[in-house]
């Protein structure tokens, strides 16, 4: 396996695919990958919240990987959906920022 380091999204689509081989082939990856979805988003949320918001007081919450970690391991969720549904996140994010781009020039009235 190659050392990691900083990559390109080609590169993480080639690694992701490698290390995910055998799970992709499991009948219920799909619907795993939405549920890690959605685990990771409350985790980074409880990580933010210790350490920003309104919970500072959590103290096992600060103890936790911190809010950049978890949003790592929610980056991570959403490439092996992308790639398990074959969906060009370059596309996406190109259709995403044009959307608000005209958004924010053509303000609704």
């Amino acid at each position: 396996m190659r050392p990691l380091k900083s990559r390109t999204i080609s590169d993480y689509i080639v690694l992701v695919k490698e290390l995910e081989k055998e799970e992709i082939k499991q009948k219920e990856y799909g619907s795993m990958l939405i549920l890690s979805i959605m685990e990771e988003v409350g985790e980074m949320a409880r990580a933010y919240l210790a350490e920003h918001g309104r919970k500072a007081t959590n103290i096992k919450a600060q103890q936790d990987e911190t809010y950049k970690q978890e949003l790592g391991d929610l980056l991570l969720s959403i490439l092996k959906l992308a790639i398990y549904k074959n969906i060009n996140l370059d596309k996406r994010l190109i259709y995403t920022l044009r959307k608000i781009r005209y958004r924010k020039l053509h303000p609704k009235k």
